[in-house]
């Protein structure tokens, strides 16, 4: 698992030098333009992922001996609201460099050991699990900022084979809120890139299965899009799936967030 915590971190500082390298070209119009999110700006996009490294800095620098005032969370989505688009994408770019440098000084110890109280989850998870579910929305918001003006963007190639592979590990339960199994009338397998989705009563990625029912004609990039709601035309890529369900099928199970 210790080597999967240094890749997530790696993918997670690329993320942010592609990011950050266009948010600081951006002009205030284009800060206003939409985002591929629904009902999002751009600037709202930004204003999400900077906000979400304010929060979820705080419990690891905590979880790794730190001692950290911050205001409650109420109080930090109230003020990111109501900044301008500009003082938004500011924002990102410093909290979210926040956040990275922080993690980036843990130990190897502690990438290993730490457990971290989100505050929104029934117990502490491992470092790895947080590290996971940020990444996840991180590949998707740039994603989000980075289509407004590049309709040929996707998610990050690396970013994508990490998430993958946390799917099928270590934030596998996120599956449970983003899909909704009961649109299918049958359990399907299908088989994606580096892995199998497996769609039943509930909805699971697995590393290998014999014989997957159906196949997904697509990048990891375009799965990670999938699973999030964000592979919808004009930004599904010629992806198809063949066998026993359709990729209209599996966006009906993965309707987005």
């Amino acid at each position: 698992m210790s080597q999967l915590v240094d890749r997530t971190i790696t993918a997670l500082r690329s993320e942010y030098a592609v990011l950050a390298g266009l948010v600081r070209t951006l002009t205030d119009d284009q800060l206003a333009a939409a985002s591929g999110a629904a009902e999002w700006t751009v600037a709202q996009a930004l204003s999400h992922l900077g906000s979400g490294a304010e929060i979820g800095r705080t419990p690891i620098a905590r979880a790794a001996g730190q001692t950290v005032v911050a205001e409650d969370n109420q109080t930090i989505w109230a003020r990111w609201d109501a900044s301008a688009p500009r003082a938004q994408a500011e924002g990102f770019l410093e909290h979210d460099g926040r956040w990275l440098d922080t993690v980036e000084a843990l130990t190897p110890e502690q990438r290993s050991s730490l457990t971290v109280d989100l505050g929104f989850l029934p117990e502490p998870v491992p470092l790895l699990t947080a590290l996971g579910m940020r990444l996840n929305e991180v590949a998707n918001h740039s994603w989000d900022v980075r289509v407004a003006f590049d309709p040929n963007a996707g998610v990050d190639a690396g970013s994508a084979a990490v998430l993958v592979d946390l799917l099928a590990g270590p934030v596998g339960f996120m599956l449970s809120f983003l899909a909704k199994p009961a649109e299918l009338a049958n359990p399907v397998s299908v088989a994606i890139p580096g892995a199998c989705l497996v769609i039943d009563d509930a909805v699971t990625v697995v590393n290998h299965l014999e014989s997957p029912s159906a196949t997904f004609n697509g990048s990891a990039e375009a799965f990670v899009r999938l699973v999030s709601g964000r592979l919808k035309a004009p930004y599904d890529n010629d992806v198809t799936v063949e066998g026993s369900i359709t990729l209209d099928d599996l966006r009906r199970v993965f309707p987005g967030f």
